[in-house]
Order: structure tokens, then C-alpha cells, then sequence
């Protein structure tokens, strides 16, 4: 994952050495992030990011930790699309495949802590896995689409096919957070011969207006001009990411560190932000009504099991899932927020473990019909 020259990397230097911070208001506390994201922390990180982070000591780590490879899929209604995944086989011969499909702002870093236990638990009697962990296009290393109108139901077309047809992996079980969740719900309803189980943390609805949707407003309607702020300034892209990481997350149960932030950050700074951004608009607006209904609103006869993790942006009340899903499978955490992966992994696995292993997944794998 070596896409990163260092003329970019001196860039990015010259820009946080060069960057305008606002000024807090003197009546607004040190911890109310009500405004947004806290200049001090901003500030704290864009320094660390300037002077002390070591991104091509991360960029090797991540390279070892995780097999990562990209082909070109010919996706229906659309043509050729390079895809980037990671793929870790388990030694064990009863694994079953796992497709790991993030969100935004995240990417498939989401899975780093979730692979190893995944795969090769110390626990003998512990269910493995295949794990595929794909980018959704644009994010991270993941080759953004050229053309538009590559959103939920090109990205379910692509994924399936990387799983079937690269990888061999006939009939699979899903994992999906955020978009994540839409996409491999989508998948189940265009190949439920091929996927036999989901397993979602954010359960894809209408989206009801809330306090924080401004954001999937403007990155729905013009994520363009949007990216020519975010895309160009590492500061601008760090303070919109950190407030995200910050309201999104559990921080009374975790707190990111610096290194993984900037890590973070850096998946959608390779790029220029934009691809992640535009995502909005291609799901929302360009793929049209019919993928939007085939996301949210058409029963899924596929067996799901949810996670509740209580700071998710969005879980809605479990009567509206059981109208347009098959829900066998649902546990409450008291902690974690929408990256349940990166803040407690140990419960997502446990999760993933328990549901994939149950005998309602297990025949819906023999069950060839």
C-alpha cells in the first residue's frame, strides 16, 4: 500500500506549518464540542502531524498486518472497477467466509483489530473466519470510481463478485456498519444464493432528520464543493474528522489515540477527501429511488442478527427492523459507539462469533436451495 510519494507527505508538512486556526469563543467550556471540533485539539494534532508522526512506520505496519491486493471487477450497469481488499485466510478448515464491509469516516483499517481474533483465536472452540475486508471505492487506497453514479448497488454488485468470482467463496456471511450495513444488506437482496447470514451495528433505515444529518445533507447534494476545502487542507479535513470521531464514539469507555486519528485521516487524505464525500451523492441521488427502497425499506428474508452499541448515531426502535428484516440475532452493549470494531472489538467479535455459529446460520450454509 505504497501509493503515498513523498512530494505529498512534504505537502502536507508545508500545509500544517501554514494552517489559520479559528478562535473559541470565551463563553464556550473546554469540553463542549457543541460548535464542532475543539481548536486546542485540532491544534495538538495538526503539531503531532507535523512533527512527529511517522506515516511511512504506519503505512509498513499496516502493510504487514494486513494481505491487501486490488483487481479489476467488470461491475453490471456500470463497466471495469478496480477493487482494494485485504483478504486472511484462517488455518482452520471449519472457517466460514466473512465479508467486513465498513462506513465513512472510516475505512478498512476499521477491521485492524478484529483480524487476528477472527481468524486465528487461541480459543480452539471458537468459530473462525475467511476474512475479506474490501474499500468501498474511494476510500482509503481503494481506486475511486471515474465516472459517477457508483454508489450502494454498484458497490453490492462489485463486493459480491470480488467474494464469488476472485475469491471463490460460493456462499459467505456478512458483517456491515454504517454504509457498510447498507451495502451487504444490499447484497442479500440481490444474491441471496450467495449470502446466507448478516450481521449489522447500524441498521440501514430512513434516515430521520437529527441534530447532526447536516453533514449527509451537503455530502449528498454537493460533495464537490465540499472537497475543494477538505480535499486541499489537512486541517480542514483533521477538525471535520476528529469532531466525527469525537461525537460518534463512546469517549467515556475509549478515546482514540493520536497515531490512530492521523491514521485514520490519512485514508481519506490520500485521496483529497472528495471520493469518500462523494459516495453521498452517488447513493443517494445518482443510483436513484429503487436502490434507496432496496436498501431501507425491502423485507430481507436473508437470517440477520444486530448489535446495538449505545453512542451509534442510529439504531431504530426493533419493530421497524422486524418489518423489513429477519431478525434472529440482537444483543445490547452498555458500551461503544459506530466504530464498535475499533472501540470494542473484543464485543464485536464476540458477537460475530456467537451469531455466525448459531444453527440457524449453520443450515442457512448447507442450504443450497
Amino acid at each position: 500500500m505504497s501509493e503515498h510519494d513523498d512530494d505529498l507527505l512534504d505537502l502536507t508538512k508545508k500545509k500544517l506549518q501554514l494552517a489559520r486556526f479559528p478562535d473559541e469563543q470565551i463563553d464556550v467550556g473546554d469540553d463542549d464540542w457543541s460548535q464542532g471540533a475543539k481548536v486546542k485539539v485540532v491544534k495538538r494534532l495538526a503539531e503531532y502531524w507535523s512533527d512527529g508522526y511517522d506515516w511511512r512506520a504506519e503505512e509498513a505496519r499496516i502493510n504487514a498486518e494486513f494481505n491487501q491486493f486490488k483487481v479489476k471487477i467488470d461491475i453490471p450497469d456500470y463497466g471495469p472497477q478496480v477493487l482494494h481488499y485485504a483478504h486472511q485466510a484462517s488455518p482452520r478448515p471449519d472457517a466460514i467466509p466473512l465479508l467486513f464491509v465498513q462506513g465513512w469516516p472510516g475505512s478498512f483499517l476499521e477491521a485492524r483489530k478484529t483480524i487476528q481474533p477472527l481468524t486465528n483465536p487461541p480459543d480452539a472452540a471458537s468459530q473462525v473466519f475467511h476474512v475479506v475486508v474490501p474499500s468501498i471505492p474511494g476510500f482509503g487506497p481503494g481506486n475511486a470510481p471515474e465516472r459517477s453514479g457508483f454508489g450502494v448497488q454498484l458497490t453490492a454488485h462489485g463486493f459480491t463478485k470480488l467474494m464469488v468470482e476472485v475469491l471463490g467463496y460460493k456462499r459467505f456471511v456478512t458483517q456491515g456498519g454504517d454504509w457498510g450495513s447498507m451495502i451487504t444488506r444490499s447484497m442479500s437482496l440481490l444474491y441471496p444464493q450467495n449470502v446466507c447470514a448478516c450481521h449489522h451495528n447500524f441498521f440501514p433505515c430512513r434516515p430521520p432528520p437529527w441534530e447532526q444529518d447536516g453533514y449527509l445533507r451537503l455530502q449528498a447534494t454537493r460533495p464537490q464543493s465540499l472537497g475543494f476545502g477538505l480535499g486541499d487542507s489537512p486541517i480542514g479535513l483533521l477538525g471535520c474528522l476528529v469532531e466525527k470521531f469525537h461525537e460518534w464514539m463512546d469517549v467515556a469507555h475509549y478515546r482514540m489515540s493520536d497515531d490512530e486519528v492521523l491514521t485514520f485521516v490519512m485514508m481519506h487524505w490520500m485521496q483529497g477527501a472528495t471520493p469518500g464525500l462523494r459516495y453521498y451523492k452517488m447513493a443517494f441521488a445518482e443510483e436513484g429511488e429503487a436502490s434507496m427502497k432496496l436498501a431501507f425499506t425491502k423485507y430481507l428474508s436473508t437470517p440477520i442478527g444486530l448489535s446495538h452499541f449505545p453512542r451509534e448515531i442510529m439504531m431504530p426502535p426493533y419493530d421497524w427492523v422486524s418489518s423489513v428484516a429477519n431478525e434472529q440475532f440482537r444483543r445490547e452493549h452498555d458500551k461503544g459507539g459506530q466504530f464498535a470494531a475499533v472501540e470494542c472489538p473484543e464485543l464485536l467479535v464476540q458477537d460475530l462469533r456467537d451469531w455466525f455459529s448459531s444453527e440457524i446460520v449453520k443450515t442457512a450454509m448447507h442450504n443450497d436451495g
